[in-house]
């Protein structure tokens, strides 16, 4: 729906669209990534004039051994253009670096004078056991050539290198997302071998599901090298070659293509331990990043922490020192050291703040994050405003600019201004995201007792549409009673035609059919047979097509990762004839164990959120207590040191201007401690609710004690 509902990278439907999978494409040996990394580049060739003359300058580098390395990596990646053209680009855009780089340097070296020349070779005279290289003596012209062609000979082979590292990260990038995403792959195709698939129509439909990122193209690799070699063994050797998880996924490939030699129920068998041994696998690497965001948290404080601390600390030093009072001259105007370095710590602990919100982000598992789509239409986004924070932060953020510039204009304090605004935008955001997260946390508990409850009637031998809607009808679903109602009711069209079908050839079987005052002829009822078994077929191809879009629409509405994970099975399955009961004894397990990981994550990740509102409170007691006891201790003797033996500069510790220093690192850390816990919590829209009410407890606060 249009409305606000959330979508994960997961898809739903995969059996239905099976020529996803297995499209017909064109592959030459330039995509053909298993094959030789050579590319057919000539007259008649899809590559432009520019790629052709590349090619024909410099695709000689592919066969150097210099590049075996960088070969190696490509064939990890999934890059579609061949290995020598997109080598040939690199060269290309080397010399060109290289020739940008040069250029100024010549340019700038026109103006090289003798005088400078000899105080350069005084200062390496200076530093080297030699009276100096001599650079005095050589035509400047010389030594400016010798620096352009050494600056872009750097240039260009830094470009080349920076290539080979490029190759290296999308390797990189698809072995960890074929490490997420095989796990549940091969519980997919473990429901899908109860069915009538063959192995290559297993892996067409688990290619077709996009669910599975990187394993789903690797899948859709092996399809298309099937088709050229007409062997599927063949394909998946090739592809467990060059995959570049050669310690996941190449040794599944290798010992799916055996087990599916030996039988379906050996293939059965082996994907189902596959299945369990990825899955505790999972919980492994599960334990491991919960401990680096242990340590995360710990570093976190630290660095939290710290610069106040030295704030804190330049400050009473700024009473003996007055040297850190005087200005430096920038471009931008004249600064005070001390100031420098405060306002340096405040956007220190920003970005620690962001990159540390961002690690713990990333350490997420990807099936346990949830992002929001924005309406079209005006009236969508305001029917959204209260489920959807993507859309309430559309709403929300023309009031809260209108808010700051007014506050702005008012003659309230920039930052004030600035923070105020920004609390005006987040703390309504964040509450829609809250009340969002509950209603989707309410959801998964109600489809883990749905998906129960409908396999108990499968069990019984009830087909799956009147499993639903007698599920539908007596059972009480809480948050998710609408969109089980409508799955039941889409689920009925599909058994209409079906019904009338079978209706026709049972009387044109049975019964004899009078024409014309006459008893039917056995051709009749042969013809009358199969049309009514004709339409029984068309019945049900038309039924996986209504059964399939029901599906997707109730992932849609229930609008969950948790949905999306695990209903996605169901489609598959059931148009690959598996057994509806083993079906769904499969998906009460997938969803048992998704449910509990979420659970398990969500109570882990409580304690970081602690962590922040802690850390965030500690630092705000730190600073009203400096700034209630320790500066007005230091002006009361700053303005009474003319009467002692220690004098102190009493423009030094003025208050107002040291509260508003330490105001602005603090609310600097309200963000950044916010920005942690929020998420920590769900994600990026909580860390807007939980930054925000941190910025405006620091304001009620330092208000309140009158240190503003």
């Amino acid at each position: 729906m249009s409305d606000g509902r959330s979508v994960a990278s997961t898809a739903t439907g995969a059996g239905s669209e099976p020529e996803r999978g297995d499209r017909e494409e064109t592959v030459t040996r330039g995509t053909d990534r298993a094959g030789p990394h050579r590319s057919a580049v000539g007259t008649g060739s899809r590559f432009s004039a520019v790629d052709r003359g590349l090619h024909a300058l410099f695709a000689r580098h592919a066969d150097a051994a210099r590049h075996a390395r960088d070969r190696d990596r490509y064939r990890a990646t999934a890059i579609r253009t061949g290995f020598d053209v997109l080598l040939a680009r690199m060269y290309g855009l080397s010399w060109a670096i290289g020739v940008v780089v040069a250029v100024p340097v010549v340019l700038l070296g026109r103006g090289l004078s003798p005088a400078l020349l000899a105080r350069l070779d005084a200062a390496l005279a200076a530093g080297l056991p030699t009276d100096g290289v001599g650079l005095a003596r050589l035509p400047p012209e010389w030594i400016v050539l010798a620096a352009a062609v050494l600056a872009g000979a750097v240039a260009k082979r830094g470009v080349v290198r920076g290539g080979g590292v490029y190759l290296r990260w999308i390797a990189t990038a698809r072995r960890t997302d074929i490490e997420r995403t095989l796990p549940g792959a091969v519980r997919y195709l473990h429901a899908l071998s109860s069915g009538s698939d063959t192995a290559r129509g297993m892996i067409r439909k688990t290619a077709a599901n996009e669910a599975y990122g990187e394993t789903a193209v690797a899948f859709r690799a092996a399809l298309n090298s099937a088709r050229l070699t007409g062997s599927l063994d063949q394909a998946l050797g090739r592809v467990a070659r060059d995959t570049p998880s050669n310690d996941l996924l190449a040794p599944f490939l290798l010992k799916f293509r055996e087990h599916a030699n030996q039988g379906e129920d050996a293939l059965g068998n082996y994907l189902a331990m596959e299945g369990r041994m990825l899955g505790h696998r999972e919980d492994r690497a599960r334990k491991r990043a919960e401990g680096f965001l242990e340590l995360l948290s710990e570093l976190f404080i630290v660095l939290l922490v710290l610069p106040t601390l030295l704030v804190i600390v330049l400050t009473v030093i700024g009473v003996i020192a007055p040297g850190l009072s005087e200005p430096v001259h920038t471009p931008v105007g004249s600064v005070s050291t001390r100031a420098a370095i405060v306002y340096g710590s405040a956007a220190f602990i920003l970005v620690v703040g962001l990159a540390s919100a961002t690690m713990v982000d990333r350490l997420r598992p990807p099936d346990q994050r949830t992002r929001y789509e924005l309406p079209t239409g005006v009236a969508a986004l305001c029917r959204s405003v209260t489920v959807n924070p993507r859309s309430a932060a559309a709403v929300v953020a023309g009031p809260a600019v209108v808010a700051c510039v007014g506050l702005a204009n008012a003659g309230v304090d920039p930052v004030n201004a600035v923070t105020l605004g920004y609390a005006l935008f987040a703390v309504p955001t964040g509450i829609v995201s809250v009340r969002r997260a509950r209603l989707d946390d309410a959801k998964d508990r109600e489809i883990k007792d749905f998906v129960h409850a409908v396999s108990g009637h499968v069990s019984l031998g009830r087909p799956f549409p009147e499993a639903v809607a007698l599920v539908a009808r007596d059972v009480d679903l809480g948050a998710l009673d609408a969109d089980v109602a409508d799955l039941a009711f889409n689920l009925s069209l599909t058994t209409g035609n079906e019904r009338a079908a079978r209706n026709v050839l049972d009387r044109s079987t049975n019964v004899d059919v009078e024409t014309d005052g006459n008893a039917a002829t056995g051709t009749e009822r042969v013809a009358g047979a199969e049309a009514g078994t004709e339409r029984i077929a068309g019945a049900e191809a038309e039924r996986k097509t209504v059964r399939t879009a029901a599906l997707n629409r109730f992932v849609e509405n229930v609008g969950t990762p948790l949905a999306e994970q695990t209903v996605g099975l169901i489609t598959g399955a059931l148009d690959a004839g598996s057994d509806t009961q083993t079906v769904f004894e499969t998906l009460q397990t997938e969803i048992g164990r998704l449910y509990h990981q979420k659970r398990a994550l969500r109570s882990a990740m409580l304690v970081y959120v602690a962590v922040g509102w802690t850390a965030a409170l500690l630092v705000i007691g730190i600073v009203v207590a400096v700034n209630l006891h320790v500066i007005d201790g230091f002006a009361q003797l700053s303005a009474v040191s003319g009467a002692s033996a220690v004098r102190f500069d009493p423009g030094t510790i003025r208050p107002e201007r040291e509260r508003y220093r330490f105001y602005v690192v603090l609310q600097a850390t309200m963000l950044a401690s916010g920005w942690f816990a929020g998420v920590a919590s769900r994600g990026w829209y909580e860390a807007l609710l939980h930054s925000g009410i941190l910025v405006g407890v620091c304001y009620v606060v330092f208000a309140g004690v009158g240190l503003l």
